[in-house]
């Protein structure tokens, strides 16, 4: 794995020099440089940074394809796109989607109430608004309220109840009626761990009938006019094109043959979301077999070759494609807290003055071994190692022989791999992996993994001038076994050797902004990570909209407990206490107070 896969899953956000992690924008800061000063203000636990100039870049690149596309292929109608807003509703993720894309009209999406006022107070005026998924009379009424205000919007149909919710609330009120979408359930699916999104028994989206139920019903009631957009989605983080080209023939069908019954002020598809994002570090499992130039070729081409056959006026094009709107623009950064094999270092090595023979033996290998002969002392050491565990056994060597054995290995196995590194080392990888304590915890940071086993880039800040040769799995501090992300020959991680009495050692984790935050759970109530808005100029940067995460009465008071209650009653405990001098209450009621003010990731220093 060169170079972490850089080159494969960055997109060149990021490069390395100076045996640093870098930003590839502007003054090129380093990570670890921006995590210092953070830290600097004793900040501890997982950090997340947030990037809003990798937001502009993907939307800037995603319009940009489009437009090209259209050009070469003489496509007359619009793109458009929105940001679906169960992508990542933290408040500094969309301030930077509305921000970075206010240039390019870029809009909003959402599936409930609480995101259709979001998205009513936040897109910028004149941009799109969308509401899919189900709705009731209520989230219908705030759509026609959004319309009387002078946004965008287009509700999307799920269901023929829907609609007959859309013909009451008109019916009732003088609002304005939005613009009315249908979403259509094609027979095509997609592919991937969200190919249930499409296909004929997905949630969502109209039959056949249902649609020209739809039309019936809209002509009936004057509301035909209304009808403005077909969506359709197939699947999130679509692994092949094949798929999408398939679903937009379908589609693009259903469009052309509402126009020909009559749907006249119809002009847009909407293709929902889809657009993969590389998560994977390594060449042998990509996640996409297509890049952005061919996704949006495709759609342009497929598209206006349906609509030419059919005399029918190329439709505007819209996408929701939050992933990869999102998804690289935050990155989790996380202090290394203890390596498990750090019992084996030589220091702790504790020799008699007369050892076991094998011990003499294991002594002489470690201190020989070289480029020439590793292979063969590496074997020696092993059958050694299996015969002082048998001589432990019947009790012919004791506990502190058995321990220098184990070191004496230990190091001959590192020694060998930095002296010799072959394929047939490599397979002691997995013998020798270190278990790497990071301050995180996956359920709240990375659910996907523990879900879904969806990989995210890992790599070390720091001694990037050097090779890593630790195949490492990495334990969270939650006290769950599926906290651990374990190492696997087929994908291997491998860490360096670092003494984290001398140094600190920091991890990030990439393209964790899509999903991660909002599926993220309080498991053994670890809470949303410290997190900072940094903004890169020709010079240097600013660190911007810091929250740290919850202290520790704040996390309980957010599951229904009450603080002050908490607080009384462990004052209370403490100064009944008959063990202790009233000073000695004073200086440890200080030292709670200060506990519970501080968040609940461990404060381990290095």
């Amino acid at each position: 794995m060169k170079n972490f896969g850089l080159d494969i899953w960055s997109n060149k956000n990021f490069i390395i020099e100076d045996g640093q992690l870098k930003l590839n924008y502007k003054s090129m800061p380093s990570l670890l440089e921006i995590v210092e000063e953070i830290r600097a203000d004793d900040v501890r636990g997982p950090i997340l940074l947030r990037f809003p100039h990798l937001i502009k870049r993907q939307i800037t690149s995603l319009y940009s394809y489009f437009d090209k596309a259209m050009k070469e292929n003489l496509y007359e109608g619009s793109f458009n796109a929105v940001f679906p807003l169960k992508v990542n509703q933290f408040p500094h993720a969309v301030e930077a989607v509305t921000s970075q894309g206010k240039d390019f009209n870029y809009g909003l999406e959402a599936g409930s109430k609480a995101e259709l006022i979001l998205a009513m107070s936040k897109t910028p005026y004149g941009a799109n608004i969308t509401v899919n998924g189900f709705k009731d009379k209520e989230m219908i009424t705030l759509g026609f309220i959004a319309a009387q205000s002078g946004h965008n919007i287009t509700i999307t149909i799920e269901g023929i109840g829907e609609l007959e919710t859309i013909i009451e609330v008109a019916q009732e009120c003088n609002l304005k009626v939005p613009n009315i979408g249908i979403r259509v359930r094609l027979h095509s699916a997609g592919s991937g761990i969200w190919a249930k999104s499409g296909g004929m028994d997905a949630k969502f989206g109209l039959t056949s009938t249902e649609i020209i139920e739809t039309i019936r019903l809209l002509r009936e009631q004057d509301l035909l006019q209304h009808l403005r957009m077909v969506h359709f989605h197939i699947g999130s983080q679509m692994s092949d094109i094949a798929p999408l080209k398939r679903a937009l023939r379908e589609a693009g069908n259903i469009y052309a043959e509402l126009k020909r019954m009559g749907a006249s002020a119809l002009d847009s598809i909407n293709i929902g979301g889809g657009l993969a994002v590389e998560y994977d570090q390594h060449t042998q499992s990509k996640a996409r077999n297509y890049s952005i130039e061919e996704f949006s070729n495709s759609v342009v081409f497929a598209l206006k070759e349906i609509m030419n056959a059919k005399n029918v006026k190329h439709p505007d094009i819209f996408t929701e494609s939050g992933r990869f709107i999102v998804a690289s623009h935050a990155v989790l950064i996380t202090p290394v807290l203890e390596l498990f094999t750090h019992d084996y270092q030589e220091h702790l090595l504790d020799f008699k003055e007369v050892n076991p023979p094998l011990i003499e033996e294991l002594i002489d290998l470690n201190k020989l071994l070289n480029n020439k002969n590793c292979t063969e002392y590496l074997h020696d050491a092993l059958d050694h190692m299996e015969s002082i565990l048998t001589l432990f056994d019947l009790g012919y060597i004791d506990l502190q022989d058995r321990s220098n054995a184990e070191i004496l290995v230990h190091n001959i196995i590192k020694k060998a791999l930095y002296l010799n590194p072959t394929d047939e080392l490599d397979q002691l990888h997995v013998r020798l992996q270190e278990r790497y304590l990071i301050n995180a915890s996956i359920f709240q940071s990375l659910p996907d993994y523990w879900g879904l086993d969806q990989n995210f880039p890992v790599m070390p800040l720091h001694h990037l001038n050097s090779t890593p040769i630790r195949a490492a799995s990495l334990w969270d501090i939650t006290c769950d076994s599926d906290g651990e992300i374990g190492f696997k020959p087929d994908r291997p991680l491998y860490l360096h050797d670092v003494n984290l009495d001398e140094e600190e050692y920091f991890l990030g984790f990439f393209n964790v902004g899509a999903y991660q935050e909002t599926l993220g759970m309080n498991h053994n109530l670890f809470t949303h990570p410290s997190e900072y808005t940094v903004h890169i100029n020709d010079t240097s940067y600013e660190i911007k909209n810091a929250i740290e995460s919850k202290n520790i009465l704040d996390i309980l008071e957010s599951i229904g407990y009450s603080k002050s209650e908490i607080l009384n009653n462990l004052k209370s405990d403490l100064l009944k206490s008959d063990f202790i001098t009233e000073q000695e209450k004073d200086d440890t009621l200080a030292k709670l107070e200060t506990f519970l003010e501080q968040n609940g990731y461990l404060r381990t220093t290095n």
